[in-house]
């Protein structure tokens, strides 16, 4: 049974980011979610906490994408960013992504809202917090994630080259600090929900805009659609 006492993660991460699991914030969090999941249901499952890093290696990134916290209904969160299991209904934010692809890159709307085939391909889809409690957004914000993904970011731009880092609404673009936009690309945009997509979210073509990038550093476009 994987537990958070003992994270699944996948060697090359574990290579770039050994030193925060000695650390005392993460021993914190750890005693924090063994206490949570005594008195309330935790999403995602213990398993799929770090999905992310288990579906994309390290030196295999090519995109970044950066979301907040895990999706808090049932059945939805698995642990990339924005994706959720298959045969859950697309939540808000989701839908509004696939309107955008479709504008962009003329992708058919997805039947499944499980986006693990980008992450298959280099796109690693990563919150900046990795658990939530049952149906109460935002819940574990503060607990010590935010420190281990900013690390996570932080390795990513210091060991990487010609990275694309998909910044979607505020929080996602205050992790800008932690990026060289001298050796990687920044594309910026309102969040994808519904209160803020007609902001500047549709139209902001950023999946073309990747591939371009991608194109141009010599690196294999993504397949973005996913039927």
């Amino acid at each position: 049974m994987t537990t958070i006492l003992d994270p699944k993660i996948d060697d090359s991460w574990k290579n770039v980011l050994k030193y925060e699991f000695s650390c005392e914030y993460f021993s914190n969090l750890k005693a924090f979610l063994l206490e949570e999941q005594k008195q309330n249901k935790v999403f995602p499952a213990n398993k799929n906490i770090f999905t992310a890093y288990n579906t994309t290696k390290f030196e295999d990134v090519k995109v970044v994408i950066i979301g907040q916290d895990p999706y808090h209904g049932d059945n939805q969160a698995h642990g990339l960013a924005f994706s959720v299991q298959d045969g859950t209904k697309f939540p808000p934010s989701l839908v509004n992504i696939f309107k955008e692809l479709s504008d962009d890159m003329g992708c058919p709307i997805s039947t499944t809202g499980n986006l693990i085939s980008w992450s298959n391909q280099g796109v690693f889809l990563i919150n900046t917090v990795l658990t939530v409690r049952a149906y109460t957004a935002a819940s574990h914000k503060g607990m010590g994630w935010e420190n281990f993904t900013d690390a996570t970011i932080k390795a990513i731009s210091d060991n990487l080259e010609n990275i694309v880092f998909i910044l979607w609404g505020r929080p996602a673009q205050t992790k800008e600090k932690l990026i060289d936009n001298s050796k990687h690309l920044i594309l910026k945009a309102p969040h994808p929900s519904p209160l803020s997509s007609y902001r500047g979210f549709f139209g902001s073509k950023p999946f073309s805009s990747t591939n371009n990038y991608l194109k141009l550093h010599n690196k294999k476009e993504i397949n973005w659609c996913l039927n």
